[in-house]
C-alpha cells in the first residue's frame, strides 16, 4: 500500500500510521499501523511531531466535516458580553498584524505601548480568568492564523504570569513575549506553510527556521532580551528534545518555558475540522502523563492548578454521559476531580474507567 508524509496538522481521525513516530530522542509516540484518533492527533501536537507517514487513502481527499458545537460555549457565543470581547479580539488581530508585517517586510520596529494597549482592551472584557479561558474557546476558528495563535498564546501569558505573581513590568514582558513568539512565520513562503500534499524533507526543516528567523528580525530592536528569546526557544524542551539547539532545563530563558507551555495549550484547545475545541480536563491530563520532563515543573504545576480551580462549579458530562458539578478538586491528579451527580459524589481518581468528556 501507498503512503504519504503529511503534517500533523492535516491529520485526521481513521488516517492509518504507516511507519513508527518517535520524538527526536527516539521515544516512540504512536507505533505503526496505529488508527488516528483525535486524543492520538492531540498526542502527537503535545511531542512537536510536526510531520509522519499515513496510508494513501481516498477516503481522506478533500475530507472536511463539520462538528457539533458544544452547548456550553454555544450559549456563550450568543451572550453581548461575547460580542464585545470578539470585537475588541478582532481589532487586535488586525493591529497584530499589520506590526507584524511591517516589521517582517519593512523591518519596522513593533510598538509595544500599542500592542499592550490593544491586549488590555481585550482584558477588560473578562472579569474572570475562566471568562477569558471561555471567550478564547468560542474564538477557535479552523483557518487559525499565525497572528490569532500569538493572540490567544499572548492572553494565556498574561493570565499564567498573575498566576505567578509578576511584577506589572514583567507582566509586559511576557505579554508582549506571546505576541511576538512565532514573529518568523510570516518569511516561511506560504505555498509550503499551506501546501497540501507532501512536504519534503527540506521544506519540513525549512519551516523549522521560524523560530531562528524570529529571533534574527527582532535581535537588533529596542525590545527586551526575553521577547527575543522567547522567539528563538519556545520549542526548547527541558529534557533536551526541542529545536532549534536542543538546550535543557537551565539553557532556557524563563519565559520561553512559559510561552512554551501557553503555545501548546493553544495548539491543543484549538478546534480541528472534524471536532470542536478539546475539554480543558483532556489537555490537562495530557500535561500531567507526558508534560512533567518537557516543561519546566513550577510553571505547568501553576499553570495546570490555576486552570483546574477555575472551572469549580462548572457544569460537566462525563464519557458515561452523566452529567454534573464539579466540587473539589484533586490536588494529586488535578484531571480527575469529584463530580456531584444528583446526591452522589464520584471521585473520578477512584473510578477510571470515566473521564470529563465535556463543559455543559
Amino acid at each position: 500500500m501507498n503512503y504519504v508524509k503529511i503534517l500533523t496538522s492535516q491529520a485526521i481521525p481513521g488516517m492509518i500510521v504507516s511507519e513508527d513516530v518517535y520524538t527526536k530522542d527516539l521515544h516512540l509516540v504512536i507505533g505503526k499501523d496505529t488508527t488516528l484518533t483525535d486524543k492520538i492527533i492531540t498526542r502527537l501536537e503535545f511531542y512537536s511531531i510536526t510531520d509522519f507517514s499515513v496510508y494513501s487513502d481516498d477516503r481522506f481527499i478533500d475530507f472536511e466535516k463539520e462538528y457539533i458545537e458544544n452547548t456550553f460555549y454555544s450559549e456563550i457565543k450568543k451572550s453581548d458580553s461575547f460580542k464585545h470581547f470578539r470585537k475588541a479580539y478582532q481589532n487586535t488581530v488586525h493591529h497584530l498584524k499589520d506590526s507584524i508585517d511591517k516589521l517582517v517586510l519593512d523591518n519596522q520596529d513593533v510598538d509595544p505601548e500599542q500592542l499592550l494597549s490593544d491586549v488590555s482592551k481585550i482584558l477588560y472584557q473578562c472579569n474572570t480568568n475562566i471568562e477569558l479561558f471561555n471567550m478564547l474557546h468560542c474564538m477557535r476558528e479552523y483557518d487559525d492564523t499565525t497572528y490569532i495563535h500569538s493572540l490567544n498564546v499572548s492572553l494565556i501569558c498574561n493570565i499564567l504570569g498573575k498566576w505567578l505573581h509578576f511584577m506589572p513590568e514583567d507582566l509586559e514582558v511576557i505579554t508582549l513575549c506571546g505576541l511576538l513568539h512565532d514573529v518568523g512565520k510570516p518569511m516561511i513562503p506560504n505555498d509550503i506553510m499551506s501546501k497540501p500534499e507532501k512536504l519534503t524533507n527540506e521544506e519540513f526543516s525549512l519551516v523549522k527556521t521560524h523560530t531562528v528567523r524570529g529571533y534574527n528580525l527582532l535581535k537588533n530592536k529596542n525590545v527586551d532580551e526575553r521577547i527575543k528569546n522567547a522567539a528563538l526557544m519556545h520549542h526548547e524542551r527541558c529534557d533536551g528534545s526541542g529545536y532549534p539547539n536542543g538546550l535543557i532545563d537551565h539553557e532556557i530563558d524563563p519565559f520561553a518555558k512559559l510561552v512554551a507551555i501557553a503555545d501548546v495549550y493553544d495548539a491543543m484547545t484549538c478546534a480541528r475540522v472534524y471536532r470542536g475545541p478539546l475539554c480543558p480536563f483532556e489537555v490537562i491530563n495530557l500535561f500531567e502523563t507526558e508534560g512533567y520532563l518537557k516543561y519546566d515543573t513550577k510553571y505547568i504545576l501553576t499553570f495546570l492548578e490555576g486552570i483546574v480551580q477555575t472551572y469549580i462549579n462548572n457544569n460537566v458530562r462525563l464519557n458515561n454521559s452523566m452529567e454534573g458539578e464539579i466540587v473539589l478538586i484533586n490536588k494529586f491528579e488535578l484531571s480527575r476531580p469529584i463530580v456531584m451527580i444528583g446526591d452522589d459524589f464520584i471521585d473520578l481518581s477512584k473510578h477510571r474507567n470515566l473521564y470529563i468528556e465535556a463543559l455543559i
